[in-house]
């Protein structure tokens, strides 16, 4: 994997050395092939749809003079990055300065090289307002969440949920509920848990929900998700883990569900907020990243306070028994926010980002 990035970002460098200065918006990846990659992806196609050329680059060359978006904010406090003749943007989706030291030192990027950022992307109105203390002229952030592509979704019905119940062996009779992340830290087995994720959260109101709901069960995708596993095992709750291969696959396994719970302290997106709503599954998050924008309590899906193990439970039971008009409100709803939120719909959007910064 590392020999084709290298092989691709010269390619690239190549490529846009010889491409007038500032027409091509170049992504530039940590190539971690995890879901900023994903999310960068979509990026380039809507950039390609608005007429504007671009690709992946790993490590841009000094001698470009290019337009170059960095999908980490933490890539702001690497050595001599602002150290270019190349435009600069950047997405900046979670993390404030008093949240630890890596937060605090990209924080202080930004705040000492704000002129030499083009734009600013932020997912979400909070992080909006955290950028704008940093000096940074307000006309250069844009507020885009992280999107959904629909065409990586099915809608459930009953019959899509009977087939890959039978595929997955899940009982007919279960209830369950989805957690599609990482939230372990580093990228192996994750018994240590990534405290900003919530997986003690998660667990917390799983332990509350199976008084009430007898045959629970749990579905898992993602890496590092030991502790949740050790975590489900001791509390004897059923569950099953799967490690995709490829982002896209994802969909699939939303359609199996009865609810998916996102129990995080800090997000940028969550993704799944707009995964669970295009699927028509019941969506129960807890008050971060971009569920703060999208969801609308009880109309579309549910939202309580960080850290509320009781009422994250008591959402999820109360999404579980929904009368039938009630439930297909809420997932009507869900499902025109999610077409609201496609990357398609964004095109104005990025339009608007790419004005004044990639030239045309």
């Amino acid at each position: 994997m590392k020999a084709i990035q290298i092989l691709s970002g010269i390619k690239e460098n190549s490529r846009s050395y010889w491409a007038k200065n500032y027409s091509r918006f170049l992504i530039a990846s940590d190539g971690a092939g995890w879901v900023l990659d994903e999310e960068g992806k979509e990026i380039l196609k809507l950039a390609k749809s608005i007429g504007i050329p671009g690709g992946f680059i790993y490590k841009p060359a000094r001698s470009l003079k290019q337009c170059i978006h960095y999908t980490s904010q933490f890539s702001l406090a690497q050595p001599g990055v602002f150290n270019t003749d190349h435009r600069i943007s950047v997405d900046y989706f979670h993390g404030k300065p008093e949240q630890g030291a890596d937060f605090e030192k990209v924080y202080e990027a930004i705040k000492k090289n704000h002129q030499k950022l083009s734009k600013v992307r932020v997912s979400y109105s909070e992080m909006q307002k955290l950028l704008l203390t940093t000096g940074i002229d307000p006309a250069k952030i844009i507020r885009i969440p992280i999107g959904i592509n629909p065409d990586f979704f099915k809608v459930q019905t009953a019959e899509g949920k009977s087939a890959i119940r039978t595929k997955l062996n899940i009982p007919m009779d279960a209830v369950v509920i989805g957690s599609f992340q990482k939230d372990g830290n580093g990228w192996g087995e994750g018994l240590e848990p990534k405290r900003v994720k919530g997986p003690d959260i998660f667990l917390g109101a799983l332990e509350i929900l199976k008084e009430k709901v007898p045959n629970l069960y749990v579905l898992l995708t993602g890496p590092a998700r030991g502790f949740v596993k050790k975590g489900l095992e001791k509390l004897n709750i059923p569950y099953q883990h799967h490690l995709l291969k490829n982002y896209t696959d994802v969909g699939q396994f939303y359609l199996a569900l009865d609810a998916y719970i996102v129990p995080s302290r800090e997000e940028g997106g969550p993704k799944a907020v707009l995964e669970s709503m295009v699927s028509r599954i019941p969506i129960i998050s807890t008050r971060v990243g971009q569920s703060i924008d999208l969801i609308k309590n009880g109309e579309n899906g549910y939202i309580v306070d960080i850290e509320d193990t009781e009422a994250l439970a008591e959402a999820t039971f109360k999404v579980l028994n929904l009368g039938v008009t009630e439930r297909q409100k809420l997932l009507d709803n869900g499902y025109k926010t999610a077409l609201e939120n496609s990357y398609r719909a964004q095109e104005p959007l990025w339009k608007k980002f790419f004005q004044g910064y990639v030239n045309q």
